[in-house]
């Protein structure tokens, strides 16, 4: 079975339209950093070194430190899909990422995105 085209684009192409997506509404680079280092462990400088030397996403989520524990908490759609019904644990872990990009630039509050944390 061949892979998603998303499993092998590098992160570092997609982490300029989460940025952007996030300006568009004011939001910060930091709070799509802090966003990102939340839900995969990562610290700042590990995530930075993930973009650096253009980590693909399966490598991103596959060497995350640990998936937050309150993941499961996310729910909702994006880009047509239920989040918590997605069967694919890689696919499932871009959209967690998707959805939480899109709460930020719908200006939904850290702390609820962050899901309580």
């Amino acid at each position: 079975m061949e892979k998603h085209r998303i499993f092998t684009t590098a992160f570092a192409s997609v982490y300029p339209h989460y940025i952007a997506k996030a300006a568009k509404k004011g939001r910060t680079k930091a709070e799509v950093d802090t966003i990102i280092c939340w839900l995969t462990g990562y610290s700042l400088d590990d995530l930075q070194r993930q973009i650096d030397i253009k980590t693909d996403f399966e490598t991103f989520f596959g060497e995350a430190p640990e998936l937050n524990p309150n993941v499961s908490k996310i729910t909702g759609v994006i880009c047509g899909w239920r989040v918590e019904d997605i069967e694919d644990p890689l696919m499932q872990k871009i959209r967690y990422l998707d959805k939480l990009v899109d709460e930020l630039a719908k200006g939904k509050a850290m702390e609820k995105i962050l899901r309580g944390y």
